[in-house]
C-alpha cells in the first residue's frame, strides 16, 4: 500500500522505517499515528500506554506513584508484554489485557509522574525498542525520537494551542460519555505539560531533526497527507 501511495520505482521507499511522533497530550498525535501506520501498513505503537500500565499496576497494588524503589519492586515481580493486536498492540499485566482500562486522566497524570521516574524508564526502555527493532513502526509518545529511537528515519512533533488541546480531550471524553467538567480537564493537562517539559529524565521536547507540526488549524487528513508527504522525500 505504501508503495502506491508514493511511487512504486523509488526502491529507498520500500524500505521497512521507523518513525517517531512526539508531542504534548491533545496535539492529536494519537488518532494520527494510528491512521499514519495503517496508512504505511507499519505497526503502531503507543508507548504511552506502557507507562500507564504500569500507573495501573501502581494504583491497583496501593503504592505511592512517587515511591522510585517500590515501583522498581512492583515492576520485578510484574509480567508486562505488548502483544500485536490488528495494527496496533494490546498491553497485558500477569496475562490480563488491560488495554481497555488505561485512558483515564487520572492514570494519565500518574503515568506522567512514573515516567520521569529513572529506573522505571530503563526497565522499560528494552521492551520498546524491542518493538521497533526490525522497522516498519510508528511509535508514539514523548520521547520518541529524542530517547527511544533516536536514529529514528523520520521524526515528527506535533503541537497545538493550549486551549485547542483542552477542547479536543474535553470533546474526547464527552464522545467517550465521561462527563468530567471542562476546568477539571484544563487543570489535568495544565499539570501533565508542566510533569512532561520540566522533568529531569528525558523532557517533552522535540529532536532538532523533527519534522514540527502545529495542528491548532489542521484537519486529521491533512496533517496525515502532511506527514506522508515528508516521508515520501525523507
Amino acid at each position: 500500500m505504501y508503495g502506491k501511495l508514493v511511487g512504486e520505482e523509488d526502491e529507498a521507499l520500500k524500505k521497512e522505517l521507523v518513525i517517531t511522533i512526539d508531542g504534548p497530550a491533545g496535539s492529536g498525535k494519537s488518532t494520527v499515528s494510528r491512521i499514519l501506520a495503517k496508512r504505511l501498513s507499519y505497526l503502531y505503537l503507543d508507548t504511552g500506554s506502557l507507562y500507564r500500565a504500569v500507573a495501573y499496576l501502581v494504583s491497583k497494588e496501593g503504592v505511592l506513584e512517587n515511591d522510585e524503589q517500590a515501583i522498581y519492586g512492583l515492576l520485578k515481580s510484574a509480567d508486562i508484554r505488548l502483544r500485536k493486536s490488528g495494527d496496533g498492540l494490546q498491553v497485558y499485566v500477569d496475562g490480563e489485557d488491560i488495554t481497555g482500562l488505561l485512558r483515564t486522566e487520572e492514570i494519565g497524570i500518574m503515568a506522567s509522574k512514573i515516567s520521569a521516574l529513572p529506573l522505571i524508564r530503563a526497565m522499560l526502555l528494552p521492551i520498546q525498542r524491542k518493538a521497533g527493532a526490525s522497522g516498519g513502526i510508528v511509535a508514539e509518545g514523548r520521547d520518541m525520537g529524542t530517547v527511544v529511537f533516536p536514529g529514528a528515519d523520520v521524526k515528527f512533533f506535533l503541537d497545538a494551542g493550549e486551549n485547542e488541546r483542552i477542547q479536543r480531550r474535553f470533546m474526547e471524553l464527552s464522545t467517550r460519555g465521561e462527563g468530567i467538567p471542562y476546568g477539571n480537564i484544563a487543570r489535568d493537562m495544565r499539570l501533565r505539560d508542566l510533569q512532561d517539559r520540566e522533568r529531569t529524565i528525558a523532557p517533552l521536547r522535540p529532536h532538532e531533526e523533527a519534522v514540527i507540526i502545529d495542528t491548532s488549524c489542521m484537519t486529521i487528513t491533512e496533517v496525515v497527507e502532511a506527514m506522508l508527504g515528508f516521508i515520501s522525500n525523507s
